[in-house]
């Protein structure tokens, strides 16, 4: 089988990384590239340590078979309606079709410009929706951040172990915020400093209480603190919630075990986890203990926020649309050191 893909805006951090993965993909084949300030010139103008085919970077997607779209929220949902109707399966990158209620995503991100695709776009998560991403035509990449947050919580909600109300501190590299240069992501503003930001709400934050909701079958309230942090890519997300009745910690931890023993991308770790572990792979790191006074649920997840938390979830969504093996393109070797 061979699949030809198309990356929308390629230029940026999770393009490019979306790129390398199709291009070393065993059935995707990368036939075209957008970028919205580099149409025109050839990969390698842009990016000389290309080493796929030097692709020309084109204004606009042919209609073909797999887009995966990387192009920021609004923009995206223009372009994705048309390929979707012209028969294309999108992976969307955006947070355009993550949100099932049209009323939030307008309070967070503004007017809706393809709302009638809302009912049929399906939330990326493999691990929470496996089989409703098979065959569907519009899969909605999960951020960044709520990747994280969500493998770390789901089980205990899912088991009713734990209050519906959590918290959730997480930081990422700098690499979350992007390859266009602002004052927040130049390096003398971050090097050698921790900064936390969207204290007062987070586009991510309706995200997470979504899932968790839906997972814990009930609403699910969410304080979210996200971090940037000076390193260039990772993340690191640790959560907290009371638990419903004493616990122990051997039972949490085979909970834990048994929830992800089948899923070929998370991996329960015996000790907590750190961000550089899955660096450069579409691994998620799992540990859940429970706090020293015994009422606690502390459940860390560590994730490379460009690859499970961008491009690499995108070709594991692609994967299971097109009834491929679900790993295929994704046993990458790790960037370690």
């Amino acid at each position: 089988m061979s699949i030809d893909c198309a990356i929308l805006n390629v230029t940026g951090y999770a393009g490019l990384s979306a790129a390398q993965l199709v291009d070393q993909h065993p059935a995707l084949r990368l036939r075209a590239v957008t970028g919205r300030g580099e149409a025109g010139k050839h990969l390698r103008e842009v990016f000389p340590f290309w080493q796929g085919e030097n692709l020309r970077i084109e204004e606009n997607a042919p209609a073909v078979e797999l887009v995966i779209c990387a192009l920021p929220h609004s923009a995206a949902a223009s372009a994705v309606a048309s390929l979707v109707a012209g028969g294309s399966r999108v992976v969307d990158i955006s947070a355009d079709f993550r949100l099932h209620d049209a009323d939030a995503y307008q309070s967070w991100y503004g007017a809706h410009p393809a709302l009638d695709l809302l009912p049929s776009a399906v939330y990326g998560l493999p691990e929470l929706h496996r089989e409703a991403l098979r065959g569907t035509r519009l899969a909605a990449n999960p951020g960044c951040y709520p990747t994280a947050a969500i493998l770390a919580l789901a089980p205990a909600l899912q088991a009713g172990l734990v209050e519906p109300s959590v918290i959730v501190d997480a930081k990422s590299g700098i690499s979350g915020g992007g390859r266009a240069l602002t004052l927040t992501n130049h390096f003398s503003e971050v090097n050698q400093s921790v900064s936390a930001y969207g204290i007062k709400g987070h586009r991510h934050l309706p995200e997470i209480e979504q899932e968790l909701s839906e997972a814990a079958g009930m609403p699910v309230s969410v304080v979210f603190t996200p971090h940037i942090v000076p390193m260039t890519r990772g993340l690191l997300a640790t959560c907290y919630a009371r638990l419903r009745r004493p616990l122990a910690a051997a039972e949490l931890q085979q909970l834990y075990k048994d929830r992800y023993a089948a899923e070929p991308f998370v991996r329960w770790s015996d000790t907590a986890p750190a961000s550089k572990w899955p660096s450069g792979t579409n691994l998620a790191f799992v540990h859940a203990s429970i706090s020293r006074s015994g009422d606690t649920l502390i459940a860390v997840c560590a994730i490379d926020n460009l690859v499970k938390g961008a491009s690499g979830q995108a070709i594991q969504n692609a994967n299971l649309m097109f009834d491929l093996p679900e790993d295929a393109g994704l046993r990458v070797p790790l960037l370690y050191p």
